[in-house]
């Protein structure tokens, strides 16, 4: 081999090399490119713990149901502490309450002062003062905010008008509603606090509530109207628009969220979580047994 083709055969292997050598660079830059976009999609796809809470109002309310409990009474009080405890354990950064969000301000103040003082007293207490707030407390949470949004809508139009859609089915329902939920229908007075709200927090009663307050009024109309649906729409609407609430309060991935709520609103938000790309629903039996 003559030194001319001795170099041309050098400068060949080195050109080969210099390229394969160049082309790992490339794919080493182009994994760890891969890697941060990676890394990115893992975050930007992490959902925020949602422990979604749902409770009969243990103060005054304006509800058309209603559950008798002495929210002043000392047995009860202790017993609601005690749940306070137990749903703790979810330790959340930020608290969710049924009050509007223009309460917000009284809101965080009522509570910051209750953190310092739980021996704090309350003249109507409701399940905010009582459970929302001692779990904060214990919890260390910083933040609470209302999402509640007031909107009227007849309940009662099945009984109001004259039914052209299906009376027969809306009237039997509404004679004994619960007794299509066996595993609900249960005599509630024979049982203690905490087994009362798990059987509220029970997926078969939460759709009770969403059929009993809403759905049955599909059933209702005149002969070529929608009266019912129109109704039951603005129940729905109503809680979609607390759910838009809850999307306005500045949260990220390292916030875990209680949702303390009367259950039927209880119930669509879990249908709204449980569909949702930013939530994530946490079981809410895993803090109260």
């Amino acid at each position: 081999m003559t030194t001319a083709q001795k170099t041309i055969l050098i400068t060949s292997i080195l050109a080969i090399y210099s390229c394969k050598n160049s082309q790992s660079v490339l794919n080493e830059k182009k994994n760890t490119q891969n890697i941060v976009l990676n890394n990115k999609e893992d975050q930007d796809l992490k959902k925020i713990p949602v422990l979604n809470f749902g409770t009969f109002h243990m103060g005054l309310t304006n509800d058309a149901t209603t559950t008798e409990f002495d929210e002043n009474d000392r047995k009860n009080q202790l017993a609601i502490k005690e749940i306070a405890k137990k749903l703790s354990e979810f330790r959340p950064t930020v608290i969710i309450v049924e009050r509007p969000p223009s309460f917000d301000n009284r809101l965080q103040a009522e509570y910051s002062e209750y953190v310092s003082n739980p021996k704090m007293k309350f003249k109507d207490p409701s399940e905010i003062e009582l459970l929302a707030y001692e779990l904060g407390r214990i919890s260390g949470t910083k933040r609470i905010y209302g999402v509640d949004h007031k909107m009227s809508y007849n309940y009662n139009i099945g009984s109001e008008m004259t039914n052209s859609i299906d009376s027969t089915w809306h009237n039997k329902y509404y004679k004994n509603p619960l007794q299509y939920y066996p595993d609900v229908n249960i005599d509630q007075s024979k049982l203690n606090l905490l087994e009362k709200l798990k059987i509220t927090n029970q997926q078969s009663f939460l759709d009770f509530l969403i059929e009993v307050n809403a759905e049955m009024l599909a059933h209702v109309g005149s002969e070529k109207g929608f009266e019912g649906a129109d109704e039951a729409t603005k129940y729905y609407q109503r809680n979609i628009r607390m759910y838009s609430n809850l999307n306005r309060i500045p949260l990220n991935e390292n916030d875990r969220v209680f949702i303390i709520l009367g259950a039927s609103h209880t119930a669509y938000f879990k249908d709204f979580i449980q569909r949702s790309p930013k939530f994530k629903m946490v079981d809410t039996f895993q803090y109260l047994n």
